[in-house]
């Protein structure tokens, strides 16, 4: 289970990305086309564009850390990663109520309470 539920943080953070380039195809083309470098903070699509993007790779990494302590029996490590998340999808609910942050809210509650395998296994 726990790490069904650390696979499916890191999998958030793949459809985060790929929902972005989907979602913001043309803000995104348009800073291309205009150069890429310093061209995010003057329009507000482009800004929304990169940090939605950013967002991905940092739950990535949360997925993966998440792995780490599922298969070196390290539930210490996987609390703090649930807790961050619980912290951030917290905040992201209160600001944005109608949106899919309730199931990040969820998969951070789950990964406070999951329970560990007794044996770390070995990958």
């Amino acid at each position: 289970m726990a790490a069904t539920l650390a696979w499916s943080l890191f999998a958030l953070g793949i459809a985060h990305i790929v929902f972005g380039f989907v979602r913001f195809k043309e803000p995104l083309l348009g800073a291309l086309a205009d150069g890429f470098i310093g061209q995010f903070a003057a329009h507000e699509s482009r800004r929304t564009a990169f940090w939605f993007l950013m967002a991905g790779p940092q739950l990535m990494l949360a997925g993966q850390v998440a792995l780490h302590a599922v298969s070196h029996g390290q539930p210490a490590l996987l609390r703090l990663v649930g807790a961050y998340l619980l912290v951030c999808a917290g905040i992201g609910v209160a600001a944005f109520p109608k949106s899919p942050l309730p199931l990040a809210l969820l998969l951070a509650l789950l990964l406070l309470f999951v329970p560990l395998p007794s044996q770390p296994q070995m990958r």
